[in-house]
């Protein structure tokens, strides 16, 4: 476990922590684990990643919004999937910290997590 805070733009709003980050047997593409902290009522913000994200709520429940597709309520227990450059927004409904566990199959060479604008 590294054990140190990603560096994407997601960093900046919520507490997340880097658990692995390894070459993929794929070319030109990284095997990334992050465990992501939401507070109640705190909103990632709408964002999009270099590739598929795998998700796992472990603690909390998540509305998932995701550009042109219907809302996700997600409790601790279900996974996800978002298609790479997908725009989402995840926000904890409570009771505590929403906690999820994400792999990411990206690109290396951009950013794991990019602020974009959604109307």
């Amino acid at each position: 476990m590294s054990d140190t805070e990603p560096i994407d733009e997601l960093a900046t709003k919520l507490k997340r922590t880097e658990l692995q980050h390894q070459a993929s047997s794929i070319p030109g593409r990284d095997i990334v684990q992050v465990l992501t902290e939401i507070p109640v009522g705190v909103e990632s913000g709408w964002h999009t990643h270099p590739g598929e994200e795998i998700g796992y709520i472990l603690a909390g429940t998540v509305e998932m919004r995701i550009e042109g597709a219907p809302t996700l309520l997600l409790n601790a227990g279900d996974p996800f999937l978002m298609p790479p450059g997908t725009a989402h927004n995840a926000r904890d409904l409570g009771p505590g910290t929403g906690m999820m566990l994400s792999t990411y199959l990206v690109d290396p060479t951009q950013s794991l997590a990019t602020f974009v604008h959604v109307d």
